[in-house]
């Protein structure tokens, strides 16, 4: 519970966590927002960690100077590609088989839902899951266990983060220093968070009343 509570605050208190690392790391800054938004797109163990709410708050703080946000959008950028590819690459050259230890965060349960996710939209998916946190992780996976080629699925990361990261920092940068934006940040990182997680609930409630037999 304490853990839970711990990352609950993270998330909700992201500005802060965020600027107390400038102060700590400064230029390091850079390297470490690399290296999370690489683990949440690349690493399957990962995917509880911070995308879209992290993204809004860089852009918040870039918008003070403390930040480039040119720097930060295209090393950010990289991440996500690099991050996909090397999920991609594990879901090839390893397979489902990574889902029968017991690793915590590697639910059976996250890959089945990818994989219906992927059924659905194609190879679209790779665009879209970019927007839904769990399902961002995953989908390069579940890419890779399948039959695209990595050149077409290169594309659809390409493209994918090419909206997604600039998108999100933007965001932050032309909106997240607004003063009501500032002081309800914690409430306007709810709904970055409400909103990524709506379509997987709309697909998961579509799902349960398709499986409903009607008396």
């Amino acid at each position: 519970m304490e853990f839970l509570a711990k990352f609950i605050d993270v998330f909700l208190h992201i500005d802060e966590y965020l600027k107390d690392i400038i102060i700590q790391f400064g230029p390091w800054t850079y390297l470490l927002m690399f290296l999370v938004i690489f683990a949440e797109t690349g690493l399957m163990v990962t995917p509880f960690l911070p995308g879209d709410s992290l993204l809004f708050a860089i852009g918040a703080f870039a918008k003070t100077g403390v930040l480039n946000v040119w720097w930060m959008v295209l090393l950010l950028l990289a991440a996500a590609i690099l991050g996909d590819s090397v999920n991609y690459a594990v879901g090839h050259y390893v397979g489902p088989r990574v889902f029968s230890s017991r690793v915590p965060f590697l639910k059976r349960e996250h890959l089945e839902r990818t994989q219906a996710f992927y059924e659905k939209h194609g190879g679209k998916t790779i665009i879209l899951a970019r927007f839904i946190p769990i399902i961002r992780t995953f989908a390069p996976f579940v890419a890779g266990v399948g039959s695209m080629t990595y050149g077409r699925f290169l594309m659809f990361n390409v493209v994918g983060a090419l909206i997604w990261v600039p998108l999100f920092t933007f965001l932050g940068y032309f909106f997240g220093g607004l003063p009501f934006v500032e002081q309800n940040f914690e409430y306007v990182i709810l709904a970055i968070i409400f909103i990524s997680l709506l379509p997987p609930l709309i697909e998961f409630v579509k799902g349960r009343r398709a499986r409903v037999v009607p008396a």
